[in-house]
């Protein structure tokens, strides 16, 4: 069950103290793009977005978008952050996880993942030895292929006493 279990949680995006992220080694953010940055149904892109991923930037450290949704959705939002991104990152599996701390040069310690869900980006995040964080969705309604995964999350928070 630990593998679910994220080390921070938090509301949203907004909420998460970048600069402790920082006093703690974190350098790179893995961000979670449906429902954490945006809901899954749009690219909602306003200029709190942007200062946001401008202020952590300038902290210091490096956010990408790490998603598993498909190249066309993801490019189109992380322009728009000006910042680099992958798609079809197959979480939880590791190896994309891994390849993208091999290609910015970031070693686990200093990577962190901010997602909305256990069984991908908590998962994943905690499989490679990083550091979590989970946030609420922004919306309560997914796509066909994470409903049956918010069934099993329920599940899951409910027995880890998250929520």
């Amino acid at each position: 069950m630990n593998e679910y279990l994220p080390n921070i949680i938090e509301n949203s995006i907004f909420d998460i103290d970048y600069e402790m992220l920082y006093k703690k080694n974190i350098r790179f953010l893995l961000y979670d793009l449906d429902n954490t940055i945006t809901p899954s149904d749009q690219l909602l892109f306003d200029s709190k977005r942007k200062d946001l991923f401008d202020k952590i930037k300038k902290i210091g450290i490096k956010p990408i978008i790490f998603s598993n949704s498909p190249r066309k959705r993801v490019k189109k939002y992380a322009y728009k952050l000006n910042i680099d991104y992958v798609y079809l990152a197959c979480k939880p599996m590791s190896f994309k996880f891994i390849k993208v701390m091999k290609k910015y040069n970031f070693k686990k310690n200093e990577t962190a993942i901010i997602g909305d869900q256990l069984l991908t980006d908590i998962k994943g995040g905690n499989k490679v030895g990083i550091t979590t964080i989970l946030v609420k969705p922004l919306v309560d309604y997914d796509s066909i292929f994470t409903r049956c995964n918010r069934i099993r999350e329920k599940k899951i928070k409910k027995e880890l006493g998250i929520d």
